[in-house]
C-alpha cells in the first residue's frame, strides 16, 4: 500500500513538473533586451526589476552577461552575420546554375576534342596559363 501511495506521488510530481516546464514563459529578444536596459538603466533595483517581470535574479544575470558580451565581439569584429533564408536560397540557386554551366562546358569540350587530344591539349593550355 506504501509504495502505491509513494508511486502515486512520484508521479504527479512529474506531472506538475512537466506541466510547469510547457507552460513556463519563454522570453523573445526583445522583452529580454527591454529588461535588461532597464536593469542598466538603475532607475529600480535589480531584484525589483526581477520581481516585477517575474524572473530570477540569476536569469537577469546571465541575459545581461550575453548581452555585454555580445556587445564586445560586435565592436571588436569578431561576429559573423548569419545568413538570411533568402540569401541561403539564392545563393544554392546560383550554385546549381554554376554547377550545370561547367558540366555544359565540360560536355562541348570532350565532344570537341578527340580522346587522344584531350590530355596534350588541357597539358597545353596549363603550361600557357602558369608560364605566363
Amino acid at each position: 500500500m506504501r509504495q502505491t501511495s509513494q508511486a502515486l506521488a512520484s508521479k504527479a510530481e512529474q506531472t506538475v513538473r512537466d506541466i510547469r516546464r510547457r507552460t513556463r514563459k519563454q522570453y523573445s529578444a526583445e522583452e529580454k533586451i527591454r529588461i535588461v536596459f532597464s536593469g542598466l538603466r538603475g532607475e529600480d533595483s535589480i531584484a525589483e526589476l526581477c520581481r516585477r517581470e517575474g524572473i530570477a535574479e540569476s536569469l537577469y544575470y546571465s541575459w545581461s552577461k550575453e548581452f555585454l558580451e555580445a556587445g564586445k565581439k560586435r565592436l571588436a569584429g569578431d561576429t559573423a552575420r548569419q545568413a538570411s533564408l533568402g540569401e541561403v536560397r539564392d545563393l544554392r540557386r546560383e550554385m546549381r546554375d554554376m554547377k550545370e554551366l561547367v558540366a555544359g562546358q565540360t560536355t562541348a569540350f570532350r565532344r570537341s576534342v578527340r580522346p587522344d587530344q584531350r590530355r596534350s591539349r588541357l597539358s597545353r593550355r596549363m603550361s600557357r596559363t602558369f608560364s605566363s
